[in-house]
């Protein structure tokens, strides 16, 4: 009985409070310190007023009035069934999508291989430009010769990508 009531008596006790800050939400980190946890709550109140900030830009931004003119219908080349053609900007622009993104593949006639940068990123919108082409025009140009770029999209196996050549 004396064992029961010592069990009793010990889930009756207050339980050790250490001081712990205030935290701007629920994730804590094991063993973390009140010292850390202040400055990781400044670190989350700057990053909160940053991406405030970076929305207002971003709207700001859509808010601008349309640019000028193109000046000229540009030419691209585009490797189509194994023969080159010649794809006017203008033509890439399809029904329904008036919005055209153009990602510049930084690879040019000079250079012995393309940006690894451009070439990581290119990787990962292989997949995603069927999504993305769902709602916008999408390519990819670059200022190599058109068989440059299709080679190193063969070697890096993509299959998804509308590559043009500004050269």
């Amino acid at each position: 009985q004396e064992m029961l009531m010592a069990k009793k008596a010990a889930r009756k006790a207050p339980a050790k409070r250490t001081k712990v800050a205030r935290t701007l939400h629920q994730v804590r980190f094991p063993g973390e310190s009140a010292k850390y946890r202040t400055a990781r709550n400044a670190l989350l109140k700057s990053e909160m007023a940053l991406r405030e900030k970076t929305e207002q830009v971003a709207a700001a931004r859509r808010k601008l009035p349309l640019g000028g003119a193109i000046p000229e219908d540009y030419v691209f080349d585009e490797l189509v069934d194994g023969s080159v053609r010649p794809v006017r900007m203008s033509s890439l622009f399809t029904t329904g999508k008036d919005t055209l993104i153009v990602y510049s593949y930084m690879f040019g006639p000079r250079m012995g291989a393309p940006c690894v940068s451009c070439t990581s990123i290119l990787d990962g919108l292989d997949g995603q430009s069927q999504h993305v082409t769902q709602r916008v025009n999408f390519v990819v140009v670059a200022k190599s010769p058109i068989d440059r770029i299709v080679t190193v999209a063969r070697e890096r196996g993509w299959r998804g990508l509308r590559l043009l050549s500004s050269a």
